[in-house]
């Protein structure tokens, strides 16, 4: 990850500095390492990606909690994923938010999620 931050200007790599600290508040017990050759932190899986492009940084995968969907509206780009243009603040505050909500998700605790029952099974699929 240090190496994928390097690679920006100055002006980027504090920005992604920030994004990184920002996620390991929001999630301190995520791992961080490179996937799709992006920034990425997981826990049992993979909970955020983030990466700089020319005119924005991109968060991964879309936000699917209800709870945060009109905070993340004005930053949707295709498909749902976050677009942050560089010439406007970085909502912090937000991907903190959206980050929390991912890592609680993967460890099952999620509002309306019940655990399965011991012996319980999903169905294979094949």
């Amino acid at each position: 990850m240090d190496d994928y931050i390097a690679a920006f200007p100055e002006d980027v790599r504090r920005i992604l500095q920030n994004i990184r600290e920002t996620i390991r508040r929001a999630a301190p017990l995520a791992k961080e390492k490179i996937s799709y050759k992006m920034p990425t932190f997981a826990l049992d899986k993979d909970i955020v990606h983030f990466g700089a492009f020319k005119t924005h940084i991109g968060l991964y995968p879309p936000v699917r909690d209800p709870n945060l969907q009109s905070r993340v509206l004005p930053y949707r780009g295709e498909k749902g994923n976050l677009r942050f243009p560089l010439d406007q603040p970085i909502p912090y505050d937000l991907i903190a938010d959206i980050v929390q909500a991912r890592a609680e998700a993967a460890r099952g605790k999620t509002a309306g999620k019940r655990p399965r029952p011991p012996g319980v099974s999903l169905p294979s699929r094949g």
